[in-house]
Parts: structure tokens; sequence; C-alpha cells
């Protein structure tokens, strides 16, 4: 028991390669006191039988970033500890069966180049030069990545391992963590059993569950919530074969396979459609190096297509057919950070099949949050705050692992939905909704309108990279906003009361606006970060002289409540989620203020209720409150009522709207309408990253006022002139689509990517916002270049602006 000592700066749990990750780049950022404790041996749950594949690309530009930092750690770990990783540049192949399946790859492969990432894109006969093993029957394109490689699992995290040994670090095995102890909202040590059975205790300053697939019951453990479950991961070797030589990985996802040359034998796994989620009931206890029984029924269709695609396999006997455990979350991405229950407990766990190529990222990420006690960069993809705490409801977990596995592999359509695990928050108009035709999305487990299907049309999605089967409908929904009146539910945006003898000096300290306001005044506002980042995007309605209600994207609802109770201090303030106990109708348009006329005797008038001012009203028989706000960009008014009276409500409007043909609206309408308007999207246009100057949102920031977060910052970068804009785009094209992360293409050089992207029905053209560099220029300059939109390698010439392109000047807001 010598060697464990009684208090440590953080205790690591799990000593997989994150764990080793996080331990290591822990101690080179000089953290002294640090220990791992594992429950068996390092490696044993599921990376030492992970496949190693090591790619660059992923989904945004932060996430390839963390993938290409493990790259090159990899490379170097060798040389450092003396560990051989196994790790080589073979590059990786990518083949598309389908011509959506070719959209999709060739829009990835321009935004590689937005990414800095080197890409090409090669014909099928360019595939067969460097696949010469491949059947290239159907094949309709591909893209090549020849710095993507792939690595000893095992190694990589014993070489993590020892790294952090050589700085300090304490990596004791058989040690398993039997209790966490807790005292307000602080984790202050773990209890542990080591495999003679001798017990103890460490007490300790912060801990990290880098548990894996225990990782959810380990959260549980550490009074966190962990949304993960294990699924089988089927995979098989084969014999020797003869000459056969070192070659790219290979990616097949239109028959959910990939290949990798391994010592001279191919490697075969899958991604099946239909997952099987795996120890629903937990792991056993004594699991260690342990492979699943074998299901060759279920992996036998891929091995059919395998053995079409690549004809040597059906001559190679099979060596190894092997099964094991990976750990799968909700929504495909992984869980890093600092848990939104507790103070001091991190999480890096969840890693969906990509763990080894992960890992040196998420490490080093996570140890430079832990250390400087903010995010390095924006992390929001894989921010476990993003997780709501319904989703650790093992039932739906189990459920919704079916569908995720197989989703990596899957056709990654725009707009694509969740199909299982759906219908477990719904609004209080929800089947109001239904029967009129809506077709649901599903985001933060609330069902939502996306669209509104037609009579005798199918309300399902029918997905592709074109003009999908919504896209008329949409169309439609959106100018019946812009030219009559719709109306749409909003009721699943978060809804948070500031309240207490100190909520104005509170919300002032966290947030860049003022609100110290008379009541009843709205306050469009963000939370900064002390770089000037955006931490939230939200709307601020003083209610009365001690309360407020705090309005936030559907999404972040938790992280933003989060984000406050964090800076709470010493303030009086308590603060209450109270999403569930209000419906929010909007109802948006040029004669919106005739709808409300129609069922509610109260003022509506621009003197009585002017933009940014909430009142309560009588509307039909009931009660509600009005917020005067939009995210669509024309007249109209938030209306909140309680769920009892939800019902009559929507009953009363959707009465008295029959008359004026106002349609019913969905979340892909209100995209389209803010788009044109220029209006931010949290998460896409704005981040913790993005500075709120630069982010064109200055006019809501109050630097005249004392002591806010984030306050030097702005202060510095008005002195510093911005280093970018947030410029709006326009294809003259009309047929191209956007959707985000498209390259910007200014004067025959790509500077950047789009944001966010969307159909500007009004404008008559796809829409972008993206970042623009533009050290020392004045806007002028910005808007004197020639902009393109590079759409699948196609370059579609834009029109820029700097501002809206839709009512520039708000006339038709404030009318």
């Amino acid at each position: 028991m010598s060697n464990v000592p009684s208090h440590a700066r953080v205790v690591i749990i799990g000593g997989g390669v994150i764990g080793c990750s996080v331990a290591y780049h822990l101690a080179k950022l000089g953290w002294q006191d640090v220990v791992l404790l594992e429950r068996k041996q390092l490696t044993s749950g599921t990376t030492w039988h992970a496949a190693g594949l090591i790619a660059q690309l992923r989904a945004t530009a932060n996430m390839t970033k963390l993938a290409k930092y493990s790259q090159e750690l990899y490379g170097d770990l060798e040389a450092e500890t003396g560990v051989a990783t196994g790790f080589k540049r073979v590059g990786s192949i990518t083949v598309a069966l389908t011509e959506e399946r070719r959209e999709e790859i060739y829009r990835q492969a321009a935004m590689a180049r937005a990414f800095g990432v080197d890409v090409e894109e090669i014909s099928p006969a360019e595939v067969l030069a460097k696949y010469e093993h491949l059947n290239i029957d159907g094949v309709k394109g591909a893209v090549y990545l020849d710095k993507d490689g792939q690595g000893d699992p095992a190694n990589i995290a014993l070489a993590l391992a020892k790294g952090a040994r050589q700085r300090g670090a304490k990596v004791i095995e058989r040690a398993k963590v039997t209790k966490g102890l807790i005292s307000n909202r602080k984790f202050t040590g773990v209890n542990y059993e080591l495999a003679d059975g001798t017990q103890g205790t460490i007490t300790c300053d912060h801990v990290v569950n880098c548990a894996g697939m225990w990782g959810h019951q380990v959260g549980r453990m550490l009074g966190v919530n962990v949304p993960l479950q294990a699924c089988e991961h089927f995979y098989i070797v084969t014999e020797a074969i003869a000459g056969l030589k070192q070659l790219p990985v290979l990616r097949v996802p239109d028959e959910c396979a990939y290949y990798k040359e391994d010592a001279g034998k191919m490697l075969l796994g899958a991604f099946e459609p239909n997952a099987k989620p795996w120890a629903l009931d937990g792991i056993p206890a004594d699991f260690e190096f342990d492979q699943l029984p074998e299901d060759f029924d279920h992996f036998e269709p891929i091995l059919e297509a395998a053995v079409e695609r690549m004809p040597m396999l059906a001559e190679a006997g099979i060596h190894t057919f092997f099964n094991g455990p990976e750990s799968f979350t909700p929504d495909d991405a992984y869980h890093l950070g600092l848990a939104p229950e507790m103070d001091n407990v991190w999480v890096a766990a969840g890693f969906n099949s990509i763990g080894i190529q992960s890992a040196g990222g998420a490490g080093m990420a996570l140890a430079q949050w832990m250390d400087a006690g903010e995010k390095p960069f924006d992390l929001g993809d894989v921010d476990i705050s993003r997780m709501q705490p319904f989703q650790g409801n093992k039932t739906y977990l189990a459920e919704r692992s079916k569908e995720t596995l197989g989703l990596l592999y899957a056709d990654h359509f725009p707009y694509r939905q969740k199909a299982t695990a759906r219908g477990i928050r719904r609004t209080p108009f929800h089947a109001h909704l239904l029967d009129r035709g809506a077709v649901m999305g599903e985001l933060a487990g609330w069902e939502r309108a996306n669209w509104f299907a037609r009579d005798g049309q199918t309300p399902a999605y029918d997905y592709s990279w074109s003009r999908q089967n919504f896209f008329d409908n949409v169309r439609d929904e959106h100018m019946a906003v812009r030219e009559n009146v719709g109306m749409y539910d909003m009721s699943s945006f978060g809804k948070i009361r500031v309240e207490g003898r100190d909520a104005t000096a509170f919300l002032n300290h966290i947030g860049g606006g003022q609100y110290d306001v008379a009541p009843g005044k709205i306050v469009y506002t963000q939370f900064l970060n002390p770089r000037g980042g955006i931490e939230a995007d939200v709307t601020v309605t003083r209610m009365s002289e001690t309360a407020y209600l705090v309005v936030t994207p559907a999404a972040t609802r938790l992280a933003d409540e989060t984000w406050m109770r964090r800076h709470v201090g010493d303030f009086n303030v308590v603060i209450t989620d109270v999403t569930a106990g209000e419906g929010v109708l909007a109802v948006m348009g040029p004669r919106a203020r005739d709808l409300m006329q129609k069922v509610s005797p109260a003022d509506f008038s621009n003197e009585n209720n002017p933009f940014g001012t909430a009142q309560e009203i009588e509307i039909g028989m009931g009660l509600a409150r009005i917020h005067r706000v939009t995210y669509v960009g024309e007249l109209g008014w938030e209306i909140y009522v309680s769920a009892d009276m939800c019902g009559h409500v929507f009953e009363t409007l959707a009465e008295a709207g029959a008359e004026m043909d106002v349609k019913l609206c969905g979340m892909h309408m209100m995209d389209t309408c803010r788009i044109e308007k220029g209006f931010r999207h949290f998460g896409h246009d704005i981040t913790p990253e993005d500075h709120v100057l630069e982010a064109g949102l200055g006019f809501a920031v109050k630097t005249d006022k004392p002591d806010f977060i984030g306050r030097d910052a702005v202060l510095r970068k008005k002195d510093a002139g911005l280093a970018a804009r947030m410029v709006q785009f326009r294809l003259s094209d009309p047929e191209p689509l956007l959707y985000h992360n498209e390259p910007i293409v200014r004067d025959g050089q790509i500077v950047g990517y789009l944001s966010s992207g969307a159909y500007g029905h009004a404008l008559g053209g796809a829409m972008g916002l993206g970042y623009v560099p533009c050290k020392g220029e004045a806007a002028a300059d910005v808007l004197a270049s020639t902009y393109e939109i590079d759409v699948a390698g196609t370059r579609v010439r834009a029109e820029a602006s700097l501002k809206p392109m839709y009512d520039p000047t708000s006339e038709r807001v404030k009318v």
C-alpha cells in the first residue's frame, strides 16, 4: 500500500488510452500529485482491442485540430518514452457507392481544405492504383488523405502512461475505486480497494472520470450524469496473405465496413445499422481483456459484401473473429469537461469507437481546461454539459445506442434526425401540432415541429444533399412569416428565473448588457468569458424589482444555468429552471398585430408595447405574458402561457387565425428567416472562442458599466482592432445549397468557412454566415473583395455584406 498516496491534486479513474492521456498532459503542464487508478490492468477495457485508425478530419475545425494533435503526439511519443506506438502515416481512402455519398465526401473534402487538412478527390481508377485488391464496381468517387494513419492502441496508451510516470505521476493498477466522497457540489476523495483486499482513501482536489464503458456507473458514484452505453463491435482478422504490402486505411461506409492492413493480414471491421447494446444489467465485475461471444449471423451480411468488394478475402482464412465492447453516447460525440452537477468532477469518456484518434487531443484540451480554469477553445461539440439529465436513463441509452454505432457510417445528411428513443419531452402543444401535419425533429430530447406536411403529403423526412422533400413547405412557411403571419412553438427554449435582492447586480456581473432597467423591459445579451468570447446568447426580461427571466436556446439550457450557478459567489440570488412550466407560441409577420387584436383586448400598439418589452394580457378566456421580440426579423410576439392553459390558447389563436390564413410553421423556417436577417446562431456562428465584437454584437455590450466578466477583453479589442469580422453571404446562383463549414474564398484564396448556412427564400438564394480575417483592414476593405463559396468542390460567386441583407434597418420589426 506504500505506493498509494493519501492525498492527490487529481485522481484519474480509468487506465485506458484516455486516462493515460489526461495523466500525461496534466503532468506535462507541471501538475504534481497526479494519481491514476486502474481497476485491473492498463488498457484492459476497450483500448487493447481498438482497431487503431487515426484520422485527421472531424466534423468541426476544433475537433479536427484535436485529431491532428493526436497524430503529431503519437509520432513523437516513441522517441520520448522508448515505447513503440506503431504509428504509421499510411493514408486513408473513403469511397462512395452512391451519388449522395459522393456529394457528402466531396463536401467533407472542401471542408478539410478550409480546416488546413491535405485532401485529394480521386477517381475510381486512382483508387485502384492505390488499392489493387479492391473491386471498384459501383464506386462513384473517393477522397484520399495522405497523412491519416494507424497505430498500436495498447502501446500508445502504455507510452502515455510511461510519459506521465517520467514526469512524476503515479499510475496504480489493480486499484478499484469503490466510493466517491462528496460535500456541497465538491468531490473530496475516493475510497479504493487493492487486489489483495487492502482498502484506503485518497483525498483530492479534482477527480477525472476516464472510466470508458464504466463511465456511466462511475459517474453515478461521483454524483454526475455521464450518458453512455457499451455496444458490441465486430471485426475479423485474416490469416497472413502472401505478398500483402502496406495499404491505406480503406472505408466503404455504404457497406458499413472499414479495412486496414496489419502485419501482412487484413482487418475488416463494421459499424452496422442495427447495433447490439451490451451489459444492460451492468458490466461483469471480473471483466479484463475479455471478448464477447461471436455472432456470425449478425456479421455475415457485412462479410458477404466485403468479399465482393475485396475478393482476396474469399481465399484468406479467418484468423480471428473478434467481438468487443465499445461505449457510445446519445449523439455520437464524446463527453469532455467539467460536469454540470459538481465543481471539481471532470469527464473524458464515451469515445464512440474513435478513442485512439481522439485521446491525444482530448487529454491535451482537458488538461489545459483544468489548468487554466477555462476552455482553451470552443469544445461545445463534446462539452458534457450538453447532455440532459434524462439522457442518463438506462432504458433510453439502451434504445438510442442501437442506432448511434451505425450512424458513424450512415449518410450524414443535413437535418438528419435520430430515429430511436423519441417522444420523451413534449411541449404542451405537441398533439395539436401533430394533428395539423407537424413533422417532428428532436433537440435535447424535445420533440419540435420542424416543418408541416401538406394534405396528402407523407409527414416524414426524405433525406438528400439536394432539395429535400420539405424545401417547398419551408418556403411557404417562410413567405407566410414575411408576407402575412405565421405561428410556431418555441416552448423548448430554456427558461431560467433569477431572483433575489442581488438579482440585478448578479446579472450585471455575469452579462455584458445593462439589466438595471424598468420591469417589463427585455434585454438581448451575451454572457462573456474573460477573453470576450460568448458563453451564452440569451434574452433577459425583468419581471419585477427582484426577478428576471433568462431565455436560452434549448440545447444550452443546462450549460447556461450551470454558468450562472458557478458565478453566484456571494450574490444573494436563487436560480430556478422553469422551462416546463410555460408553453410559448410565437406569432410573427406583418399582420401579427391584427391576429393578436382578434384574441385579446390588450393594447398592442408601439406606444403601449414597443419592441423589447413584455406585458401581461388576457387571451381568449385565459391569461398570458407577451414578449415583443423576434428571431425571424418581423413584427411579432412570443406568447408565454402557463402549461395548464396552453391548449385553450392554441385553439383560440388557431380559430382566429383561420380567417387570416395564418400558417403553422416549424424550426426550419425559423432558421431560414434568421439567416436572411443575419441573426447569429449560438454554437455555430457564436461560441466561447468568438469575440463578441468580431461577432458583430458590440451593440449588446455596455462597457460604461464596471466590473462585468469580459469587460477588459472588450476594451482591449476596441483598442487593438478586429482580427476578423462576421460576414453574411448570398450565393448569386439560386440552385446550390449551403449548410455549414463550406470554405469562404476571398480573391481566389480560402480564408475561412461558413459557420452556418440555410436557404434565403425571400432573397432568392442560399445564405451563410462566416468569419473573414481582416486584421488592419477597414470594413470597406473587406467588402471590396470578390467572394466565392466552395460547394462540394465547385466555387460559387457570393455577395457579401456586413449589414443584414434583409431589412437592414429593422423597420419591419418596429412598425
